[in-house]
């Protein structure tokens, strides 16, 4: 995990430029994608794209934090008293969910991606995500 960080700062502080928060981030997002069985920058460049690290945005669609979860999960997932602006909260969702679908596709991260995002049969979005990935956090 301290190797993990080390690299993520410098690309991470165009984003958050508090240290401590940047710390804070790459540490809970490191576990969560662990224990979700993801690589740890894809999350990154799924959050570069989706919220681009802001835990308060709320998309058009009504997706809420930093993975953009839709509201609906909370009633699949969690307890009602789970706020989806909570960065710790925010990632178990959609750490959760993008290994979800991961399993879904048999490991295939286009079609994951594009679940994820509620494209499937497209492939913009997981462009997206995996030009981010290569160009920012690998």
């Amino acid at each position: 995990m301290r190797h993990f960080q080390a690299r993520m700062h410098a690309p991470l502080s165009r984003f958050i430029a508090s240290t401590e928060r940047r710390e804070a981030l790459l540490a809970r997002l490191y576990q969560e994608a662990q224990l979700a069985g993801l690589p740890p920058a894809l999350v990154l460049a799924l959050i570069e794209v989706e919220s681009a690290f802001k835990p308060d945005a709320i998309s058009s669609a009504g997706a809420v934090g930093l993975m953009q979860i839709m509201p609906f999960w909370v009633a699949e997932l969690g307890l009602p008293l789970d706020d989806l602006t909570d960065p710790n909260r925010n990632l178990r969702y959609g750490c959760t969910i993008l290994a979800h679908y991961l399993a879904v596709e048999n490991g295939d991260f286009t079609r994951a991606l594009a679940r994820y995002n509620g494209s499937l049969g497209q492939t913009w979005y997981p462009e997206r995500v995996m030009r981010a990935w290569q160009a920012h956090w690998r």
